[in-house]
């Protein structure tokens, strides 16, 4: 027998209906007028007929299939899935936030405007810069919204330069984003240590690099010790030195980016500043630059005249808009709300929980697991599955087993340069009992892949849906229902 909520075109029925909606008042219309033949439908839409209970229920059950960090540990490396805080739901939903247009004249949404002005202010000195925007609708598109200005910069001095360099120990977006904005990227290998090699990164700084981007904490979640002689050698060439911010979690109230000595940040909003993370849905990769950069910052900037907040067009050497109207405003009232909510103090102790809570971790696993870098991390560690392997489970199979256990499995093979590589991030706001919990799982995985590695090698389990062919999947996905995958199902039942 089918499950209840498999799929809902399986418990249409004809006649069934699921609204009763008042007959349209709006005069018809001869579609065939308005619309080429070619897009008028024949013959009604296949949609499935169901009661507004079935509807729903239907839902309500794929609602509780999914996973987020409301239901469990989450401890996806690099992603920063920290707990968000509801009250900033609540602040996002003030009819003053939720009940504007972007279009409405700025004199009557100055409160919208002051939030965004101080948000603005608040980003610009967590990051010690000068001065922000919040256009950018994710960390991704913040990157290349500075590399766009790096750009315009270099362009303004009379310079045509073509590639950026990238550690390999970078986010995983930088080339890509080097990439779209037009240039070469030259990957800068780690040392034995997991930072920058100093003398690799000399080799390649020429007149011809227009920027390095880096991570820091990289993304091996340790400190570039070597930061300041790092930014001497980018500047001396007359390059920018470019952070990325998906890491600032663990630096929050330490130091900040512009003490290091770069140029332009991003910010992920939804890695460090409590927003919604995932999902595709609307994100925040505000962008932070120092003075020399404040004249390329996209259009329309907002500005505090005296009393009065505006709408700044007037910047002649801007890169132009990025971001339709002025940034995913619902997601800037969040991050606002939390960093008000926080204070200095608050986001300090961040990031003091957010190192102590990895390296409590890191500590407890290392035993069990190749340990490829084993100084003090700071708010995430990486592990290698390499000793599993010798004995035929590699991390995916971990990763997969761990689903039994009802936990989201970390990052997995990346970085690159770390074999069979596990990327753990606890974040702050995990309890020790959930970390302990988590330790003892791993390592319990660890001890089946020497007793019982059959366990592993099948997992999972316990979950609706067991292994995928994960290729098939990425190169032949269905991605919609069909009555042949409906027939399919029949079959599958009847046998």
């Amino acid at each position: 027998m089918v499950e209840y909520n498999d799929i809902i075109f399986e418990i249409s029925r004809p006649g069934r209906i699921g609204s009763s909606l008042p007959e349209s008042d709006v005069n018809k219309i001869d579609l065939k007028d308005k619309l080429p033949m070619h897009l008028i439908r024949d013959i009604p839409a296949e949609l499935p007929e169901v009661s507004e209970l079935q509807l729903v229920r239907h839902y309500t059950a794929l609602s509780n299939k999914n996973y987020g960090i409301d239901n469990g540990f989450y401890p996806l490396g690099s992603c920063t899935m920290k707990y968000n805080p509801k009250i900033n739901e609540d602040v996002a939903r003030f009819d003053g936030f939720s009940r504007i247009h972007p279009y409405q004249p700025a004199e009557t949404v100055q409160g919208a405007l002051k939030l965004l002005y101080e948000l603005q202010e608040d980003l610009a000195v967590i990051t010690g810069m000068d001065a922000v925007t919040l256009q950018p609708s994710a960390g991704a598109q913040g990157e290349w919204t500075g590399l766009m200005m790096v750009k315009n910069y270099h362009e303004q001095k009379g310079e045509t330069r073509t590639k950026v360099l990238v550690p390999d120990t970078a986010h995983g977006t930088n080339p890509a984003s080097a990439s779209v904005a037009g240039y070469k990227t030259v990957t800068i290998p780690s040392n034995e240590y997991g930072l920058v090699d100093l003398e690799e990164l000399k080799k390649h700084m020429d007149n011809d690099t227009a920027a390095l981007m880096l991570t820091n904490p990289n993304t091996l979640g340790l400190f570039e010790k070597e930061i300041v002689e790092i930014s001497k050698v980018v500047h001396e060439s007359g390059g920018l030195l470019y952070y990325d911010g998906a890491n600032a979690n663990a630096i929050l109230g330490k130091t900040t980016p512009g003490k290091m000595g770069f140029d332009i940040v991003h910010l992920n909003l939804h890695k460090t500043f409590t927003t919604p993370h995932g999902g595709g849905g609307p994100g925040a990769g505000p962008v932070g630059v120092k003075s020399k950069l404040i004249p390329y910052l996209p259009v329309p900037h907002i500005e505090k005249d005296k009393d009065h907040y505006v709408l700044n067009y007037n910047q002649p050497l801007s890169i132009g808009r990025v971001k339709g109207y002025y940034g995913n405003f619902g997601i800037l009232v969040r991050a606002y709300t939390y960093i008000r909510t926080m204070g200095p103090e608050g986001l300090r102790q961040v990031s003091e929980s957010a190192v102590l809570h990895a390296n409590y971790l890191r500590k407890r696993l290392e035993p069990y697991f190749e340990a490829p870098y084993s100084q003090i991390c700071k708010h995430e560690f990486v592990l290698s599955g390499s000793r599993q392997k010798k004995l035929g489970v590699r991390t995916l199979d971990m990763a997969k087993r761990l689903l039994d256990f009802g936990y989201h499995p970390p990052t997995i093979y990346f970085p690159l340069n770390v074999e069979e590589c596990l990327m753990i991030e606890p974040t702050e706001t995990e309890s020790k009992e959930t970390l302990d919990t988590f330790a003892d799982t791993m390592i319990q995985i660890a001890k089946e892949v020497e007793e019982n590695p059959g366990v592993v090698l099948e997992a999972p389990h316990t979950t609706i849906i067991g292994r995928l062919d994960e290729v098939q999947a990425a190169r032949q996905p269905i991605l919609r229902y069909t009555k042949e995958e409906e027939a399919v199902r029949e079959n599958e039942v009847v046998t």
